[in-house]
């Protein structure tokens, strides 16, 4: 069935769009004719992305712009919220992507938790904030989708700072749609798009990974079955495993066992005889 935002022809913007997720969802959304805005912090990443894009585009009719802003900085979204609607009216999608794997375990330096909570959470809000009330206030069907990571579920030891960050995007996320949904008149759908072990940047495939394509054909089809958790599997962890993991990390506080217990040595085995479907 077609989905009135993803195909109503209105414009897609997508955060931290010049390589991976981003860039690929870009080209799905300018394959479905909708024209699209790139944003990213770097103009020279973003010119190569914007060529592609546009060519897509163009190949459907549209047209693809980009703008070069910081999502940590509400201004600057604030004035790439007002471009986009000069130049390309109404927002469809808007993507909140951008991230940074910057910050490091509990005694990170301080400097670098604030730039990943200033980029992966403040730069969600900063785009919920700058697009999402125009997209009400039109009335029309669009939908948010924010990028989580499972990491911000099952928080495996390590990237601390990136764990809290996307605990924070997945909380945040789950209050906005709640709130959408019980504003009167609003048309309004959020989503949390949560990826596996996906292959990004320069570096060869791994085998255990998706490709950000496989990601974007997910997230697709997931959008336009309503869905507002989307879990992405990969080449070495299904559906199945995560549902395991996820439900074991859950159970830490229920069951009152040791926090990040799938890593304690002492729940090892226990771990393993709770996945009967390993």
């Amino acid at each position: 069935m077609a989905d009135p935002a993803l195909d109503s022809q209105h414009a897609a913007v997508v955060t931290g769009a010049a390589s991976g997720i981003g860039l690929a969802a870009c080209l799905r959304f300018a394959e479905l004719g909708m024209p699209v805005c790139l944003i990213d912090v770097s103009d020279a990443a973003l010119k190569p992305a914007l060529d592609k894009v546009a060519e897509r585009a163009a190949a459907h009719g549209q047209t693809a712009i980009a703008i070069a802003a910081d999502v940590s900085s509400a201004a600057e979204m604030d004035a790439a919220a007002a471009t986009v609607e000069e130049r390309l009216g109404p927002v469809a999608v808007l993507m909140n992507n951008a991230v940074t794997r910057t910050g490091g375990g509990v005694w990170g330096k301080p400097e670098d938790w604030h730039k990943a909570l200033a980029v992966n959470f403040w730069g969600v809000l900063n785009g919920v904030n700058a697009f999402v009330p125009r997209m009400v206030e039109r009335g029309e069907s669009a939908m948010v989708v924010n990028c989580g990571s499972k990491q911000g579920i099952t928080n495996p030891p390590g990237n601390a700072a990136y764990n809290v960050t996307k605990s924070a995007v997945k909380t945040y996320s789950e209050a906005l749609q709640h709130e959408l949904r019980n504003t009167d008149g609003c048309r309004v759908s959020a989503h949390l798009l949560v990826p596996g072990w996906t292959a990004t940047g320069d570096r060869p495939k791994a085998d255990g990974a998706w490709t950000p394509d496989q990601v974007v054909e997910r997230m697709e089809a997931s959008l336009r079955a309503g869905d507002f958790y989307i879990v992405c599997p990969d080449n070495e962890v299904t559906p199945e495993m995560d549902r395991d993991r996820i439900l074991w990390a859950a159970g830490d506080i229920t069951e009152n066992r040791p926090p990040l217990s799938r890593w304690h040595p002492d729940w090892k085995d226990a771990f393993e005889a709770f996945r009967p479907g390993k």
